[in-house]
């Protein structure tokens, strides 16, 4: 099993930044995909970003391509989120997610190990 704990989140002014950390414990995750979701309210939870198992590939979402960055590092089992030039509609609870799997996924049934959430509010 694997346990996911995300952190970070927080309010932010339109075209602000912040960084969100996810990390794991129990079994590692080094040989596992991994990825970000999000989740308004009254909205499906949706991909943000993912990333392979040796952070050689990355995918996001097209919202967000180009203001988020996702990263990894296997030795200390965390999972990043660099999200720069904040919108209001970026508004959401994130999610970190766990594939036991080599090869990143952006739907959510491909995933098999979720974190509770962190809320990130960007007010305009």
């Amino acid at each position: 099993q694997v346990q996911l704990v995300e952190s970070g989140g927080g309010l932010v002014q339109a075209g602000g930044s912040l960084r969100l950390s996810c990390a794991a414990s129990g079994r590692t995750i080094s040989s596992y995909a991994m990825g970000w979701f999000r989740q308004a309210p009254g909205k499906e939870r949706e991909f943000v970003a993912g990333i392979n198992w040796n952070g050689g590939r990355t995918d996001y979402g097209a919202s967000v391509k180009g203001r988020f960055t996702i990263s990894r590092d296997n030795a200390k089992k965390t999972v990043n989120l660099q999200m720069n030039s904040l919108r209001p509609e970026d508004t959401a609870v994130y999610y970190c997610a766990g594939r036991p799997s080599s090869r990143l996924a952006v739907t959510t049934p491909e995933y098999a190990y979720w974190g509770q959430g962190t809320q990130v509010t960007v007010s305009s």
